[in-house]
């Protein structure tokens, strides 16, 4: 007996290293215990409230427990001595069911109050400036949105003013996502041909991640976006920024690359209000902070993408343009070339 409990004594330099080491991971803006918002605030509130609770319960059951175990353990010389049985306490039973009544009214009432809060999605009819209206579109594997107060559409990079209501308006083109910004807000399915609605408020500038918390398939780890928070006054800029588009590409091989792009990238892609939607709208690539969401933004990574982009995201959609394509490298980094252009901070 004496050996095991050394034996678990040494665990517990481990554990405490364990602990100590798991409180470090995860990046900043990803983690709901680091509320960057109004609603993220109120949901960890809850959540920290229902971890109280069960604290409280573990640590009042535990202590009953070892009292049992310590109280009514077999001594030496009562190894044959069957102990008095004791059954209906008629007491111990009423507080056995009270208190968990309790415990849930206390959880349940907050519970409903704040959720009903944080669920408030409406639009007030001449909102004006005051909140910010998008709809998010969910795709294998990425996310559009549009902003259909300002005719703009973007995607993998959802901007927002800082202080305001955003309204987001969920959906998705497939298959069932979940829209989720673990430092803003909690989690929306993002369902085929339905419309649900939720909002968020940043408190500063900042880049949040952004997850797909709904399995959805091959590249459903890989479905990452970044919610990017400014000041309303450098949001107004960004949506007069977008609607000029960025400028012209200025060297030969960015305007050859313009030129292929058009010939085989706008069936499906767009660069603002030309092309198809069916994948991303490129109109500030340039801008964003990730290809495809989760790569390297830099253009030895971009031409590895239009090459085999499966490779990078099993079950992407985007055909392959370099190894089973009809792009040469040379067409491919010429893309590249010109899809760097397209920043519409150009125009400030």
């Amino acid at each position: 007996m004496k050996k095991k409990w050394q034996r678990l004594l040494r665990l517990i330099p481990l554990a405490v290293i364990a602990i100590f080491t798991l409180v470090g991971c995860g990046k900043p803006g990803l983690s709901t215990l680091d509320p960057q918002g109004p609603v993220a605030r109120t949901e960890a509130g809850l959540m920290l409230q229902s971890f109280l609770i069960m604290i409280i319960v573990v640590v009042v059951v535990g202590f009953l427990f070892t009292y049992a175990l310590i109280r009514y353990r077999k001594r030496p010389g009562q190894e044959d001595v069957i102990p008095k049985q004791v059954e209906g306490n008629a007491l111990l039973e009423v507080l056995w069911t009270v208190i968990p009544i309790i415990l849930l009214v206390i959880l349940a009432f907050p519970t409903v109050a704040k959720t009903f809060s944080v669920s408030d999605a409406t639009v007030p009819k001449n909102h004006g400036d005051n909140v910010v209206v998008v709809k998010v579109t969910a795709h294998q594997y990425w996310w559009q949105f549009d902003y259909p107060d300002y005719g703009i559409t973007t995607s993998e990079d959802l901007f927002i003013p800082t202080g305001k209501k955003v309204v987001l308006q969920v959906t998705s083109a497939d298959v069932i996502h979940s829209f989720w910004v673990p430092a803003l807000a909690g989690k929306l399915d993002a369902n085929p041909g339905q419309t649900d609605s939720m909002y968020l408020t940043a408190d500063k500038p900042g880049t949040y991640a952004g997850r797909c918390a709904e399995l959805c398939g091959a590249s459903h780890a890989l479905m990452y976006f970044n919610v990017r928070a400014v000041s309303p006054s450098d949001f107004t800029a960004w949506t007069k920024e977008m609607k000029a588009g960025p400028s012209a590409p200025a060297t030969a091989s960015a305007q050859k690359g313009e030129s292929l792009f058009k010939q085989d990238c706008m069936a499906c892609h767009a660069v603002g209000v030309s092309g198809s939607n069916t994948a991303p709208n490129l109109r500030n690539f340039a801008d964003q902070k990730n290809i495809a969401g989760f790569l390297p933004h830099d253009k030895s990574t971009l031409e590895k993408w239009i090459k085999d982009p499966t490779s990078l995201k099993p079950g992407a959609l985007m055909p392959s343009r370099g190894i089973k394509g009809n792009l040469t490298d040379q067409q491919i980094s010429d893309i590249a070339d010109y899809l760097f252009t397209l920043s519409v901070k150009h125009n400030q």
